[in-house]
């Protein structure tokens, strides 16, 4: 009895250990990122009339946009890279150290260097710059210091706001490799706004994973052909759910003697008429004036649609014949993979 009494106690103290570090955890967890917010605002409010130079070099680039850094700032560099190439220009990452030994061949006049560093000091960006400006290379300089060798030779110098790092002692890269991330993702999207970059545009730079799928075509993702499940308005409603059965997409379309699309059967419907099940017709059970969507829709717009209406099959048709059913997509089609494009 005494020694469960001891263990009781001991486990009792252990969980308000357990509890105590969460609670510190959460505490700096919060305050990292209260302090990194802070900092994007701060930035936010330094942007000037060079961040519009800037923004119009890259637009007046004839080539690529060389990308670099070293360390921390090299990852942010590398990714600015990607989202420039995503988004309308054509863009590479140099690694700085890399390009002192043979990789500066890489960049050729006609292009643009943003170069990423947050002393603006580092010794290996150094002959990275110079190179550049031998060629007659513009150089985009990002930097806190204004001073620093980066930003006295940079055509164009963006200047980071010295604030205080989230780690212990104010050190390794945290806060200042955020503005970075974020100043650099201004600077693209600022670009791509400004070449009127469309859904369509963005779709041919991403043609695979889940963005190409989001922004593809309804025709090409819908079912058509032999596993579109249409019945006669006529049709007897056993052999309605054969067909139903058979297409394997939860509902039938519904047609007139013309082909014109003019209800739809769902399993709520059948709920709804369950006595019509084995004597009843098509048009008896279907709910009339199914909803539609244009073959040359996106498939966001597609499940836009199915959201706002909770439905999870629209019947696709083309413009010339908005009556007659060529294809049908449903929810479980596209939903899964697609991402919210304004979250990144």
């Amino acid at each position: 009895m005494q020694i469960s009494s001891r263990a009781a106690v001991r486990t009792r103290a252990e969980t308000l250990v357990v509890n105590k570090a969460s609670e510190a955890h959460l505490e700096i967890g919060r305050s990292v990122i209260a302090l990194e917010a802070d900092a994007l605002q701060k930035l936010a409010a330094l942007i000037d009339s060079n961040f519009t130079k800037a923004v119009q070099l890259i637009l007046d680039c004839r080539q690529r946009v060389i990308v670099s850094g070293i360390g921390k700032s090299g990852h942010v560099a590398r990714k600015i890279a990607a989202t420039l190439a995503a988004t309308g220009t054509p863009s590479v990452f140099v690694h700085a150290a890399e390009a002192a030994h043979g990789d500066a061949g890489m960049i050729s006049p006609g292009d643009v260097l943003i170069v990423f560093s947050n002393s603006g000091a580092t010794v290996e960006v150094q002959p990275l710059c110079i190179y550049a400006k031998t060629i007659g290379c513009p150089l985009i300089g990002i930097s806190r210091n204004p001073n620093s060798l980066l930003m006295r030779t940079a055509d164009i110098g963006l200047v980071l706001p010295k604030v205080e790092e989230a780690c212990t002692a104010s050190l390794a890269p945290t806060t200042s490799s955020t503005m970075m991330l974020a100043l650099g993702d201004a600077l693209a999207v600022a670009a791509m706004r400004a070449r009127g970059m469309s859904g369509h545009d963005i779709r041919a730079l991403h043609p695979g994973g889940a963005i190409g799928l989001q922004l593809r075509s309804v025709e090409d993702v819908m079912h058509q052909g032999t596993r579109l499940p249409l019945v006669k308005a006529s049709a007897l409603m056993p052999d309605v759910l054969i067909t139903m059965t058979e297409k394997r997409l939860g509902i039938a379309g519904v047609v007139d003697d013309s082909g014109c699309l003019v209800g739809i059967i769902s399993d709520g419907d059948l709920r709804r008429h369950a006595d019509a099940l084995f004597l009843g017709k098509a048009a008896d059970v279907m709910t009339a004036a199914p909803r539609t969507i244009l073959r040359t829709a996106s498939v966001q717009d597609a499940l836009e649609l199915m959201n706002t209406h909770r439905i999870t099959v629209l019947f696709v048709v083309d413009e010339r014949q908005p009556d007659v059913p060529i294809g049908a997509v449903q929810i479980y089609d596209i939903a899964a993979p697609l991402p919210d494009l304004a979250a990144g």
